[in-house]
């Protein structure tokens, strides 16, 4: 006999199947589904062996950059298109780089529909390798369209990477659900998000649940994303149950290019002044301490590694904003976004890591950063994180000290005279109010520590013709082994003038 809730779900699943086949596509019928549904799913499945994904059709290799560019999905076709608002969503089909189907289901009132692929969802060109495909290929992501159909504002691709354009609207870094194994000797393994959930939630926001999995680990995901004018906001709780210990677990995992900069103009291989989407990792410690880490692109792999207890957030920033430092009218990489993390709740001892990879070109990702903590992953355990992602075009908190505006390093020794053999010179600019009304012969002092090396000399100034802007130059003697570390910053009668710069000589 049907129960009164029985008929009541089936009537919300029939309406929730009219409303989804409406606009796209559905397969099967409408299933129960919650946050809490999600992360039992994620247990459940971390009691199972690990399947690996069904092999892609060889097809799929024709479906590079190029080839994937010129399919279009069209705009009658997208998920809520009959809202003016920035939540039409499109779908990626699959490709070369992008080669894993996923499940993508649309929820309302607590019922799932899930989407079914066709492609005569999208925009194919005549004799494109897609069509070859045919309905063997699937959805391999989506992504949000801005108010109007003109551009996107978030898309999730690839593994368990996404990303968002932030309110300069161009895209930059990229975030993942989690890290495993980065910069480890062994291989890295790059969990997938192999189910999506779709939710219009309040006030404009677009709810994401995502199911993660992977030979060592499966997740629960929800994203609560809402694009602003000044910052592109996500909400992110997950749950990850381990299927076998790892050696370092990578929470709220950033990844981005950086090539080179204005601090080390000999890797420059391009005419471009400097080529990066971020310049700088920044860590806001519980004590209150900013610090300010400029990124670089070594001659090897190499991990450092920030020991933190609550931390109050951490990021990789992209703080030049000036177009002639670049001079690059086609990728414009002083619009790269900004990616701010703020943990919530207590994240308890652990460290920020920064992971750092050669490169020679920009098309490679070679930056990562992530939170790591301190009792590790082991196999049955249980991790929980919530923390919220801020996609910014500024600074990512009002500082109530100066920042590093400009980090270069050269030749050590006094001008003018024959270099000093193996030393080495760091120049770093700060920026602030904390220097207003300070002149040159005030109580400025710089503090400078060196790690794996020897300090030869240091000493501050204001530099002449800005307004707050002090300069201190810091000249080295490198080690004989390894690099050298050296943490820096301004200070007046015992107070930190300014953040402080970590910085680490090869």
């Amino acid at each position: 006999m049907t129960t009164r809730r029985e008929a009541i779900a089936g009537l919300v699943a029939l309406a929730v199947a009219m409303r989804t086949s409406a606009l796209m596509p559905a397969v099967g019928k409408a299933t129960p589904f919650s946050w809490d549904i999600l992360q039992q799913r994620a247990l459940d499945l971390s009691r199972r062996p690990w399947q690996a994904s069904p092999k892609p059709s060889p097809l799929i290799e024709t479906m590079n950059y190029d080839a994937a560019g010129q399919v279009q999905f069209r705009a009658d076709r997208a998920l809520w298109r009959e809202h003016d608002d920035n939540s039409a969503t499109r779908f990626f089909p699959l490709t070369k780089n992008a080669r894993h189907p996923v499940s993508i289901s649309v929820t309302e009132s607590g019922m799932a529909q899930r989407l079914a692929y066709s492609p005569s969802l999208y925009e194919i060109p005549a004799r494109h390798p897609m069509s070859a495909m045919g309905q063997t290929g699937g959805f391999s992501g989506f992504r949000f369209m801005n108010k109007g159909g003109v551009g996107d504002w978030m898309a999730f691709q690839g593994a368990s990477y996404f990303r968002a354009a932030g309110p300069l609207h161009q895209y930059g870094l990229s975030a993942r659900g989690l890290a495993i194994n980065t910069g480890m000797s062994g291989p890295e393994e790059f969990p997938e998000f192999t189910d999506f959930w779709l939710e219009r939630g309040e006030g404009g926001a677009i709810i994401v649940y995502a199911l993660l999995d992977s030979p060592s680990a499966t997740g629960a995901y929800r994203f609560i994303n809402r694009q602003g004018t000044d910052e592109t906001v996500q909400d992110v709780s997950m749950v990850v149950h381990m299927r076998q210990s790892v050696v370092r677990i990578g929470i709220a995992p950033l990844t981005s290019m950086f090539w080179y900069g204005e601090g080390n103009r000999t890797q420059a291989r391009d005419w471009r002044p400097e080529i990066h989407d971020s310049d700088g990792l920044a860590i806001r410690m519980a004590s209150g301490e900013r610090i300010w880490r400029p990124l670089v692109n070594p001659p090897q792999p190499k991990v450092n590694s920030f020991a933190a207890a609550a931390p109050r957030g951490f990021g990789l920033l992209q703080r030049d904003r000036q177009f002639d430092h670049y001079q690059d009218d086609a990728i414009f990489n002083e619009k790269r976004p900004s990616l701010w993390i703020e943990p919530q709740g207590d994240w308890g001892h652990g460290a920020v890591t920064l992971y750092e990879i050669p490169t020679t070109t920009e098309y490679a990702d070679n930056i990562v950063a992530f939170w790591t903590p301190a009792a590790g992953a082991s196999a049955g355990q249980r991790l929980a994180y919530d923390y919220r992602m801020r996609w910014i075009g500024t600074e990512p908190e009002p500082l109530s000290v100066a920042h590093v505006i400009n980090c270069w390093t050269g030749q050590g020794g006094v001008p003018g005279q024959p270099p000093q053999a193996n030393a080495a010179k760091i120049v770093i600019d700060f920026e602030g109010p904390r220097f207003a009304g300070l002149g040159g012969r005030s109580t400025v002092k710089p503090v400078v520590d060196v790690a794996n090396g020897r300090l030869l000399n240091t000493g501050c100034y204001p530099i002449d013709g800005l307004v707050n802007c002090w300069r201190m130059i810091v000249d080295v003697e490198r080690g004989r082994d390894g690099p050298v570390d050296i943490r820096a910053f301004l200070q007046k009668g015992g107070d930190a003038l300014t953040e402080t710069l970590i910085y680490q000589l090869s």
